[in-house]
């Protein structure tokens, strides 16, 4: 498929969509158990109702899931550092702060705020035994860890926690959708024609994600994808400019999701570095910046990069398709909120580098 043949679904089937109701909570059952990140079985009581959520990911599953007013106690990323969440949830700011830098967590405020369940990252595994321990409180670990799968996985784990299945069984549908259709427009390009790519992300030339599924699914193949973890259990690794020399990418994508003036790694500084003057993507000027984690995934932001690495790596097949207005409808679909995508690009300057 070519052309303005490619946009016509896309737009088709996210603007058909774009309205759904998040009303739509199931009755709640008797006390269940479910199974984490961390292959623990939590008991999870039959009503969940006031939650805390140290896991910037699972805040944003929530939300997504109607459930924010549920929310009582969030981590600090989300206060001080996550520009998209008082997009997606204005009422962030009415939020009780129970965690500092370093997760440090204020156990007095987790108990005066009297929550259903706690959800913490799988990382960090002191931080679950110190809230088990301490508060008597369920205490579930989850992350995706960069893996579609998984992540619709954890949206479906945590629609059950919440009595929303009906909700969470509708936006997996909308996201594989949405990607699948990304991945079978290019299903028909050889493996040899594939743009080889490094991603230079978390603020450094060297440091890159062994698994970053949105290059995949956009035709793409990631050139650090066979490395092992620096850190078991992470996604990440790091590697010297050898190595990237040596791999020889056609594209850099370079993490984007700070306002510039937050960069500590900016697409100019690689294209200047005189190290990577001989690398295919430094020579024909293809370093772009890109969404990237951001403090661990969020549903809608993982469709959008598809879509928007699919564009860049094959932009004959995406002519004349609009990432900002396709961005707001994914917005619109998961978080009820009109222009979200816009606004976060206006944070971020990333009309600068979506734009046509």
């Amino acid at each position: 498929m070519k052309g303005k043949s490619a946009l016509i679904f896309f737009a088709v089937a996210l603007a058909g969509s774009a309205s759904a109701s998040f009303e739509n909570a199931s009755p709640q059952r008797a006390g269940r158990a479910i199974k984490d990140s961390l292959d623990r079985t939590v008991s999870i009581p039959a009503r969940v109702e006031r939650i805390i959520s140290i896991q910037p990911e699972i805040s944003r599953l929530i939300v997504a899931l109607g459930a924010g007013d549920n929310l009582v106690g969030v981590d600090y990323t989300l206060r001080l550092r996550d520009h998209m969440f008082r997009i997606i949830y204005p009422k962030e700011h009415s939020l009780t702060l129970v965690s500092m830098a370093e997760n440090n967590i204020n156990l007095e405020m987790v108990m005066r705020l009297k929550p259903d369940v706690i959800f913490v990252s799988p990382y960090e595994r002191q931080i679950v035994k110190t809230l088990e321990g301490k508060t008597r409180i369920p205490v579930v670990a989850l992350a995706s860890m960069g893996n579609f799968t998984k992540l619709c996985e954890e949206m479906r784990l945590v629609g059950r926690v919440l009595g929303r299945e009906k909700r969470a069984d509708e936006l997996v549908a909308y996201f594989n959708e949405g990607v699948d259709r990304v991945r079978k427009s290019l299903d028909a390009v050889p493996e040899q024609k594939k743009p080889r790519v490094y991603l230079s992300f978390w603020g450094s030339l060297t440091r890159t994600p062994i698994l970053y599924e949105p290059v995949n699914a956009a035709g793409g193949i990631n050139v650090a994808e066979k490395i092992a973890p620096d850190i078991l259990g992470s996604v990440s690794t790091k590697v010297n400019v050898e190595q990237i020399i040596r791999w020889n990418p056609d594209v850099i994508l370079v993490h984007g999701h700070y306002p510039p003036k937050e960069r500590t790694m900016t697409v100019d500084e690689v294209l200047a570095d005189s190290r990577l003057a001989s690398v295919e993507a430094v020579r024909s000027k293809k370093v772009f910046y890109t969404l990237g984690f951001w403090d661990w995934w969020d549903m809608a932001e993982v469709m959008i990069e598809t879509l928007y690495l699919a564009k860049l790596f094959y932009p004959e097949r995406f002519i004349g398709f609009d990432l900002i207005r396709e961005g707001n409808a994914i917005f619109k679909k998961f978080y009820g909120v009109g222009g979200g995508f816009s606004e976060l690009c206006r944070i971020l300057k990333c009309d600068e580098w979506t734009h046509e």
